[in-house]
């Protein structure tokens, strides 16, 4: 069996009874982070709405606040849902401002990881910081089928 993720009449992704669990398990923990809401709604007889408006913010909170952060360790537990909701957004039409969040943080630095070696690390500059992560969501985008 498997589940669906749909805007409307159309599906973003239908993915395994098992892997749609483990996502949706997740979306609770992230709208505390960013106390946001997602705008993913509950799985009712295979099939969850998710409203694009409230995804959107959600979609580009999500990654203001990945840009914002250099902590190996919070990077490596959030980059693989980051990347699975960029994959959503795009397929709901909702285009993430690359460049605006390319440049340099207009929040403060959170979860900033702190090297024994050279003091405390930043994020990576201009379009490199989500170099990687647009290569994981297309990765990953070949992987979710509709």
């Amino acid at each position: 069996m498997s589940q669906y993720f749909d805007v409307g009449n159309e599906t973003l992704w239908n993915p395994s009874n098992g892997a749609s669990r483990m996502f949706q398990r997740q979306v609770p923990v992230f709208e505390a982070e960013l106390e946001l809401p997602s705008g993913i709604g509950s799985m009712e007889n295979e099939e969850c709405q998710i409203d694009p408006a409230v995804f959107g913010a959600f979609a580009n909170a999500l990654l203001a606040q990945h840009r914002r952060t250099s902590h190996a360790i919070v990077l490596a537990l959030s980059e693989g849902f980051t990347a699975t909701v960029l994959v959503l957004a795009e397929r709901a039409g909702i285009k993430p401002d690359w460049a605006r969040l390319g440049g340099s943080p207009q929040a403060p630095l959170e979860d900033v990881q702190a090297s024994t070696v050279a003091g405390m690390s930043a994020p990576p500059e201009g379009g490199a910081w989500g170099a990687g992560l647009r290569e994981k969501a297309e990765e990953l985008g070949r992987r979710m089928p509709r």
